[in-house]
Order: C-alpha cells, then structure tokens, then sequence
C-alpha cells in the first residue's frame, strides 16, 4: 500500500504535470533567463513575483505624502482613524483600489509610499474618492 501511495502521490504532483510545466518554464526562461533569476534568495524571489501578503499599516500611513492637506488636517485624522479600525480583508481591498493589486510588489514595504492629494472639487459634498492607479494617488476630497 504504501509502494501504491508513493507512486500515486509521484504522478499527481510530478509526472502529470511534466509536460505542462516544461513547456510552462521554456517560455518563462525564454522570457526571463536563468541566470538573472540566480542572484535573488528563494525568499526574495517570492516577494519580487508574489509581493507582501502581510502588512505593517502603521509604518504604510507612515510613508504616505500629502498634497494639499497636511498630516494633521481633520480629513487625514479622520481618514487614518477609520483605516486602521478596517478588518485585514478590507484593507487589503483599499490597497487593490488604490494600486490595482491587494499585494505590495518590487517595494520592500519600508519603501512602499502614496500620496493623499485634495482634488479641489467646486462641491466635495458631491464628490467621491477615487484613485490613481498608476501614479499611486488617492483623490480625497475635503
């Protein structure tokens, strides 16, 4: 039985998936060569294609610049106080709207930053948050 189990468990994760995956990996390489793939940790290269799963919040509102509002405005108090109360899930959701991924890529998370900028909108009672994904800014109106 156990000779049974060893060879079952070798094709469901191996030999099943062999051909796939070669052929997954010549592309991947042709792509992206071994050798520059070499100079990173198994732990580096996991956050470089996977990004941080986990986050420090606190040190994120840390690195976060202002454009139009200062860091002790009402608006950004109020704004940081309602974050940091969000279940993990939904911050991690604030972080897709605000960058188009619930994962910090590339950054080491000490480097990571956005910006919180006022829009200027003639009536902001009217107006909702919106974000720049590409240039990582957040569009919070007063």
């Amino acid at each position: 039985r156990k000779e049974y189990v060893d060879l079952y468990v070798n094709y469901v994760f191996n030999k099943s998936v062999q051909k796939p995956f070669e052929g997954f990996m010549q592309g991947f390489l042709r792509g992206c060569p071994a050798r520059n793939w070499k100079m990173f940790s198994p732990e580096e290269l996991q956050v470089l294609l996977r990004g941080y799963t986990t986050f420090d919040w606190h040190l994120l509102e840390k690195n976060v610049r202002y454009s139009q509002y200062k860091k002790l405005d009402q608006n950004i108090r109020n704004f940081w106080s309602v974050f940091h109360k969000l279940p993990e899930e939904k911050k991690k959701m604030f972080l897709g709207f605000l960058s188009g991924s619930d994962r910090i890529t590339g950054y080491e998370m000490e480097h990571f930053s956005f910006c919180i900028k006022d829009p200027q909108v003639a009536n902001p009672d009217e107006s909702s948050p919106y974000a720049s994904t590409c240039s990582l800014i957040l569009f919070l109106p007063r």
